[in-house]
This record gives structure tokens, C-alpha cells and sequence, in this order.
């Protein structure tokens, strides 16, 4: 890879990847103060400024290396929004809607990248082709980190939705896996395929759980935008 395709590159995923996690970390902090907790609001976390959402390591760093080493799977993330559970209005239920928040953003963010492909013949070819590539990566971010999101582990948005709707006997125990949470996504995302490679398997368990239900989101937004 020349040094031109590498800017290339960069140029075709570092405004989609900033979108993606300064609207889903501003959604989250968006619904918590609209529901009672304003602890967001007030440390300027309610904002498009992606400055104020970026992580280093976990948003230029690690995703950065994964790119530039052609990894099967992305992975980043961004400063987590804070949010003060106890000042919401109903906390478990409210902690679901504000969980669910991102998520639901970035599916939104895939569908308005999908219709942009509509616009496209008013570009000249070069900038047209520029504008698909982000198009194309903005919809795969958005879908990918909607759905991975949604796993039903703790610090993940679908382990505080799975933590906020079931009952006590299993959310509670769900909701102590969360100082580990990190430490298992890193294990199953990374550290198993290592192990499974070294015997020939070529075992993903992250990707095997979620290459399905992103393809299935991904050819739903198609459809529902027209390109299908």
C-alpha cells in the first residue's frame, strides 16, 4: 500500500467514523438529560463537536491500526457519556431508552448515508467516487457499531437494555460482568482467534455472531433507501 492510497483511505473513513461516534455518544447524553439527568449536558457531552467525544487510543489508535493491518474485524471506541442513572426519572426503565439511543442513531445515520448514493450523478466522477466510498464505509460503520453495540454485555448498550429488562435473578449478576466487560470483548474480538488460528481453526466468535445480523441490517437500509 503507496502512501497515496493510504491518505486515500484515511480520507474515506475518518469523516464517517467521527459522525458515527460523536452522534452516538450525543444521543445517549440527549435522551439521559431529556428523561432527568442533565450530568452530560452540563460537562458539554450534548454536542456535534467530535473533539469532545474522541478517545486516542480507542478512537484514532487501535481502530487506525486495525485499518492499516487489514484486520477481518474493526474496533474502536469513543469517551463514554456520563450518565447519573440514579437522576433519571425511572432509572431501569429510562437506563433502556438511553442505552438504546446509540444504537438507534447510528442505524438512523446508515439510512441517511444510503439515500445520499441518490445524489451522486450531481457530483463530478472523481468526487462522486470519493462521496460513495464514504457513503459505502459511513453505512458499514454505522450498521457495525449499532449492531455490535447491542450485545448483551455490559459496558455495551445491550447489556444495560438486557440489565434494564430482566428480572433481578439475571440482571444483577449481567450487571457485576461489567468491570469485565472490556477485558471479555477484547478476549473473544482478538485473543481467541489468536489461539484458534495457532491450530488452524479459523474461529471468530464476534464475527460469527455478528456477520449475519449486519448483513440482514445493511440489506434492510438498502431496501428501505431505494438502492435495491
Amino acid at each position: 500500500m503507496d502512501f497515496g492510497e493510504i491518505l486515500y483511505n484515511i480520507s474515506i473513513w475518518i469523516v464517517p467514523a467521527l459522525v458515527a461516534i460523536t452522534l452516538h455518544e450525543a444521543a445517549h447524553g440527549f435522551v439521559a438529560w431529556k428523561l432527568g439527568d442533565d450530568t452530560a449536558k452540563r460537562q458539554g457531552r450534548v454536542t456535534f463537536n467530535p473533539l469532545k467525544h474522541i478517545d486516542p487510543m480507542g478512537t484514532i489508535i487501535i481502530p487506525g491500526m486495525l485499518l492499516l493491518l487489514k484486520a477481518p474485524f474493526l474496533f474502536g471506541y469513543a469517551k463514554p457519556v456520563p450518565v447519573n442513572f440514579g437522576r433519571l426519572g425511572s432509572p431501569r426503565r429510562d437506563m433502556v431508552w438511553v442505552a438504546l439511543a446509540g444504537p438507534a442513531m447510528n442505524f438512523i445515520l446508515a439510512f441517511v448515508f444510503a439515500l445520499g448514493y441518490h445524489v451522486l450523478d450531481f457530483f463530478p466522477v472523481d468526487v462522486a467516487q470519493w462521496l460513495a466510498d464514504n457513503f459505502r464505509n459511513a453505512i458499514i460503520l454505522n450498521v457495525v457499531l449499532g449492531v455490535f453495540n447491542l450485545l448483551p454485555l455490559p459496558p455495551l448498550d445491550g447489556g444495560r437494555v438486557a440489565v434494564g429488562i430482566l428480572p433481578n435473578a439475571l440482571a444483577i449478576p449481567l450487571a457485576k460482568l461489567e468491570r469485565y466487560g472490556f477485558l471479555i470483548l477484547i478476549g473473544a474480538i482478538f485473543i481467541l482467534p489468536l489461539i484458534f488460528r495457532q491450530f488452524g481453526s479459523d474461529f471468530n466468535p464476534v464475527s460469527w455472531l455478528l456477520n449475519e445480523p449486519i448483513g440482514y441490517v445493511v440489506n434492510l437500509i438498502a431496501n428501505l433507501a431505494g438502492l435495491k
